[in-house]
């Protein structure tokens, strides 16, 4: 017989604020997209080139829906090239990288698929890998992390009321 562990999962909404650190991006609106396997980021003047004989891509991101005046321009290794199908149903080969994203207390390393997101809603998606067996998604919630490493000031901006934190709830961890 199977024994059962539940497990305290923190609830996230359907879009929170996400820090990428190592990217140089202290705060990004994610939209929590379930129906997408691999998470994407808003990236713009890709230019390729090999370090020490590993492939690397540099890339502009505008971190900020409707701002192109802020950017910052990150650096990372490719560990990959996927065919992605985007929701529009066109298939786009795009670099794959790792990195590093706070959302409220947690530290996930994730996989992030870079595209031209501007006429997009959100500039990242954070997708069902990165979330899966880490969070529970409530889709008639946003920004419950505001607070988080990732907040920055335009989160604290258009606060106007004070939420209570999510209650944890308890899912049985599956062996």
């Amino acid at each position: 017989m199977s024994e059962h562990h539940p497990r305290v999962m923190p609830v996230i909404g359907w879009r929170e604020w996400v820090a990428l650190p190592e990217l140089g991006i202290p705060a990004i609106k994610a939209k929590i997209d379930t129906g997408a396997r691999t998470s994407a980021l808003h990236a713009v003047d890709l230019e390729r080139f090999t370090r020490r004989g590993v492939d690397w891509v540099r890339f502009c991101v505008h971190p900020h829906q409707r701002d192109v005046e802020s950017s910052v321009v990150a650096e990372a290794e490719v560990i990959d090239e996927r065919i992605i199908r985007n929701s529009g149903g066109h298939s786009e080969s795009r670099p794959v990288i790792a990195a590093v994203a706070l959302l409220g207390a947690e530290s996930l390393t994730i996989e992030l698929t870079l595209t031209n997101r501007a006429l997009m809603g959100f500039r990242m998606l954070l997708g069902r890998e990165a979330v899966r067996h880490r969070f529970l998604v409530d889709p008639g919630a946003s920004y419950f992390h505001r607070e988080g490493p990732g907040a920055g000031k335009r989160g604290a901006k258009k606060r106007k009321k004070r939420r209570a934190p999510p209650r944890p709830r308890v899912e049985e961890e599956e062996e």
